[in-house]
């Protein structure tokens, strides 16, 4: 399987409570910091529910 690159875009300021744990987990902090995940089904639906907050490459 492949990688992604996420990048968190938007600040998670003002976001419910369930989109906020979701980018804590990815591991992203800080607007523009980015972390390289695998793409399996987990991280998939991660990205899914905070997609309006990142962008995703495949690595």
């Amino acid at each position: 399987m492949a990688n992604l690159e996420i990048t968190l875009k938007r600040s998670v300021i003002g976001r419910p409570q369930n989109q906020r744990d979701t980018v804590k987990a990815l591991g992203l902090r800080k607007t523009n910091s980015s972390v390289v995940k695998p793409a399996n089904e987990a991280i998939l639906g991660m990205v899914k529910t905070i997609s309006h907050l990142v962008d995703v490459k495949e690595v």
